[in-house]
Parts: C-alpha cells; sequence; structure tokens
C-alpha cells in the first residue's frame, strides 16, 4: 500500500513539474511563421513590382500587345467546357 502511495505522488509530482516546463513553447512560437516569410520573399522577383504602373514593362511592343488583346478577349466569351468520362462510375 505505501509503495502504491509512492508512486502515485510520484506521478502527481512529475505531472505538475511537466506543466511548469515553457522554455521551449516561447522559442518556437517567435519563429512561428518564418519559413513561410522567407519562402515568399525568396520567390519574390521585384520586390517593387506593385510600384510599377507599367503593366507591360520589359516586353517588346509585338508580345505586350498580343498578350493584353488576348486578356480582354478572355472575358467576352466562358471558357469552352469538356466532358469528363468515368466521374463517379464503377
Amino acid at each position: 500500500m505505501k509503495r502504491a502511495t509512492l508512486m502515485i505522488v510520484s506521478a502527481a509530482v512529475m505531472g505538475l513539474l511537466a506543466g511548469c516546463a515553457t522554455e521551449p513553447a516561447p522559442y518556437m512560437e517567435s519563429r512561428l511563421g518564418e519559413a513561410v516569410n522567407t519562402a515568399r520573399v525568396q520567390q519574390t522577383i521585384n520586390l517593387d513590382a506593385s510600384k510599377n504602373t507599367d503593366p507591360v514593362a520589359g516586353m517588346d511592343g509585338t508580345s505586350a500587345k498580343t498578350s493584353i488583346e488576348r486578356y480582354y478577349r478572355s472575358f467576352e466569351a466562358p471558357p469552352p467546357t469538356f466532358t469528363i468520362i468515368n466521374v463517379g462510375g464503377k
């Protein structure tokens, strides 16, 4: 009986001490989202792109005109649909 009581008390003390161990959490929380922010910055070619008012800067005139016309035509009619075969079939 004395041994069982000692085991229960030891488990309770260890549980209480584990609840007080908060050292790793603040360190991990301070770096939360760092990987996402790093990846976003590494994938951004031109950091001042939002300040650029010329939508076709860096393209030759023919390519720029064609791409803008194709963009405007894309809103004239919905894209064509196609049939998917065997959806939900057995």
